[in-house]
This record gives structure tokens, C-alpha cells and sequence, in this order.
């Protein structure tokens, strides 16, 4: 097996880790990954994600360290935090969160007690766990209330949201989730908190690389604090931001250091500087709307197929699909197509009778291939697969899956993936 020249220290020193790194490599190169989380980042983020800032500990803030030889590390994070607030107009961004869950806690310790109420969408219906969801810290910590969609739309309803803020006053109000096909109404949802008396916080964990692109409406004006992962559509390292009005400035530092964590990871913020920096040039305007583009003609031919869209289809880069009428469960589907080089997750649907780990819907996106230049005319070709795929798990069709396979293979080498 060929080992790639990119690793020849870690090959040389662990042939073992650089064997599963190259399997790894080519299996990004060679499937067209669905997952609306994924997607690949730039040769500089990777180079910066892998520099010497590894080897500095760095516990407390710009300017005042816990640690001496920062005179480096200081301007690296201040760096990554002035392009935070520029690109996103927000008046100050905290850069140092590990990943988007530790984010979140960190919101609560700065705005809320123990046993408080909060509220945000159940996991159910298109939420995330560290909404007050039951199974997380954040729900055994504090007292979750949950808000959902519709049944008839598969649309947030704000009068209902409106109505429960009303009724049970909560400290912290969550909008935006991990499975919503649609634009999130942020001054809508800033009302509600201002009349309840709560917090608002947007975490735009999946569309911040779509707010920041102009492909979507921006928090900024409306929520208190803005929280998001710097991964995902942003095409960054995995990491996180805060990111919030002066006046709370103060409690969300000290609620990341050191109600939190100790020192950052200064690779990372170095990673998050540069991914910040390129999407702050007009190529990545072109690429947000194009996410948003071409989930849109997907979802329109996966339609035209006769699979069930829920809430009809999309407004940003995020497609779930419930494929009860296709007589195949999510998590069967999932993995067939995966046999077929289409990497996507099964997923609850709103209102689903199937447990969340066997599942009757499949959640995709369009991220990865964006990043890798495909574009509209390509999604009827992505949509036939899929929905192949599909009819060759109902039908246990091993054939029709290799087949699929291959013609996936032969477009993604037409399309070199970034930063491989």
C-alpha cells in the first residue's frame, strides 16, 4: 500500500496510524459525502492545524496569561477574534471553545442557574442535545421545555414558541437546531425573548458558513449571544466560537476560562483565524450561495422521485428525508448507500414512530460536494443515486449498489476535494 508523501514523519514513525490516515484520505476522495455537517477544509487549515502552537499552553486571555513566551500566541488569538467580528458584525467573539457542546455549557454558566428553566427544539424534531434535551448536562442540570414544528408543515410554529416562553419564563431561549430545512426567523424569535425576559441565543452551529457567505439572515441584530462551531458549512477546523453584544462580554469569558476549560488549543485558533480569513473574501459568498443552491435543485429532483421531503424541501444547505412511503427504514438506507459511496445519516423524523437509533428518515446536505465545485446540473445525478440507492436496500440488491459505487467514483475524481 502506497503511503502518501504529505506524512512521511508519521509514516516513518507510526505505519500503522498512517495507513488508516490514507484509507481515510481516499475514502474522502472517493465517496460523495451527504453528511450536512462535514466538509472539507483548505490546505492552509490543515497546515495551520498542525503547526507548533501545539506545543504552547496558554491558560487565561490576551494580554493576561497564566503562562509566560506568549508575545506569538496573543496576536495569533487576537488575530482570529478581530475577524470574528468583522465577519459576522458582532461586538465581541470568544474563540477558545473546544467544540460546539462545551460552547453551549458555557452559555448556561454565564446566564443561568442550576435547576433554571430553558427552553429550545426538541431533539425530535430538528434540535440538538445541549438544547435542555433530557439525556444531556444541559437537561439534567437545568429544566428543559421544548418547543417543535408543525405536523401538517414541518415548520417552527412561533405562536406556540411564543405561548410556551410565555407560560414558563425561561432563563435562556435556543433557536436554530441540527435537522431545520428552513430559514430561521431570528427577529421573530428576539421578540418572544424580549416579552418573556429571557436570553436569546442563535446557534448557527450549521449555517454560519451560510451567514457569513450572505446566504442567510444573521443573528447578529437580534440574539444576545451567538454560538456556532467553526467546521460544518464555515470550512474551518473543528472548534467553536461565542460570540455576543458588549455587555455580556465579560460573563461569557468567564464562563469559557476558567468556569470551563483550561488553556486553548492554539492550533486550532490558528485554524479558525485562517478558515475566518477566507471567508471573508468574495469566493466564499459564491460558495454559500451555491450550498444553498444546489440543496435546492436536489431536493426538487428527490421530490420529482416521490420521496418525502420534510417541510416540503429547503432554504439552506440541510435536506431531511422521511422514507416511510419508500418502505425502508433510515438507518437501512443509510447504510446501503454508504456500500454505495453516498455518506449520509439516518435520522429521526418530526413526529417519528421508529426508536431515534433505527430511525425512519435520512438527513444529507450539500456542503462537501460544493466545496468540491459540483454544482446544479450535477444534482440530478446525485438525486438518481440516491434514489438507486434506496430501491437497492428495499430490495437487498448488492449489484445495484457496487454499480452506483463505481459512477460515483468516476465523478468524484473529476472533482479533486480541497485541502487532499
Amino acid at each position: 500500500m502506497t503511503l502518501p508523501l504529505a506524512h512521511p514523519a508519521l509514516a516513518a514513525a507510526d505505519p500503522e496510524l498512517a495507513r488508516l490516515v490514507a484509507a481515510e484520505e481516499r475514502l474522502q476522495a472517493d465517496t460523495l459525502r451527504l453528511i450536512p455537517s462535514e466538509n472539507y477544509v483548505s490546505r492552509a487549515v490543515l497546515e495551520a492545524s498542525g503547526t507548533v502552537l501545539q506545543n504552547k499552553y496558554s491558560e487565561g486571555y490576551p494580554g493576561r496569561r497564566y503562562y509566560e513566551g506568549q508575545q506569538n500566541i496573543d496576536q495569533v488569538e487576537r488575530l482570529a477574534a478581530a475577524r470574528a467580528t468583522a465577519l459576522f458584525g458582532v461586538d465581541h467573539a470568544n474563540v477558545q471553545p473546544y467544540s460546539g457542546s462545551p460552547a453551549n455549557l458555557a452559555v448556561y454558566l454565564a446566564f443561568a442557574e442550576p435547576g433554571d428553566t430553558v427552553m429550545g427544539m426538541a431533539l425530535p424534531m430538528g434540535g440538538h442535545l445541549t438544547h435542555g434535551w433530557g439525556v444531556s448536562a444541559t437537561g439534567t442540570w437545568f429544566r428543559g421545555v421544548q418547543y417543535g414544528v408543525r405536523q401538517d408543515t414541518g415548520l417552527i410554529d412561533l405562536d406556540q414558541v411564543r405561548d410556551l416562553a410565555l407560560k414558563e419564563r425561561p432563563k435562556l431561549i435556543f433557536c436554530g437546531g441540527t435537522a431545520l430545512p428552513r430559514t430561521i426567523d431570528f427577529g421573530a424569535f428576539a421578540e418572544i425573548a424580549r416579552e418573556a425576559g429571557a436570553v436569546l441565543v442563535a446557534d448557527i452551529a450549521h449555517i454560519a458558513g451560510l451567514v457569513a457567505g450572505g446566504a442567510h439572515p444573521s443573528p447578529a441584530p437580534h440574539a444576545d449571544v451567538v454560538s456556532t462551531t467553526t467546521h460544518k458549512t464555515l470550512r474551518g477546523p473543528r472548534g467553536a466560537m461565542l460570540m455576543c453584544r458588549e455587555e455580556h462580554a465579560k460573563a461569557v469569558d468567564k464562563a469559557v476560562f476558567p468556569g470551563l476549560q483550561g488553556g486553548p488549543h492554539n492550533q486550532t485558533t490558528a485554524a479558525i483565524a485562517v478558515a475566518l480569513h477566507e471567508a471573508a473574501q468574495p469566493s466564499f459568498r459564491d460558495y454559500a450561495h451555491a450550498v444553498v443552491a444546489n440543496a435546492r435543485a436536489l431536493a426538487e429532483q428527490l421530490a420529482a422521485r416521490g420521496f418525502d421531503l420534510v417541510s416540503g424541501g429547503t432554504d439552506n444547505h440541510l435536506i431531511l428525508i422521511d422514507l416511510s412511503g419508500k418502505d425502508v427504514p433510515g438507518k437501512t438506507a443509510a447504510k446501503a448507500l454508504d456500500r454505495a459511496g453516498i455518506v449520509v445519516n439516518y435520522n429521526t423524523v418530526p413526529y417519528d414512530p421508529r426508536k431515534p437509533f433505527d430511525p425512519s428518515g435520512i438527513r444529507i446536505g450539500t456542503p462537501s460536494l460544493t466545496s468540491r465545485g459540483l454544482g446544479v446540473s450535477h444534482m440530478p445525478a446525485v438525486a438518481d443515486w440516491i434514489d438507486r440507492g434506496v430501491t437497492a436496500a428495499r430490495a437487498g440488491d448488492e449489484a445495484a449498489l457496487t454499480a452506483v459505487r463505481a459512477e460515483v467514483a468516476e465523478l468524484m475524481a473529476a472533482f479533486p476535494a480541497p485541502g487532499l
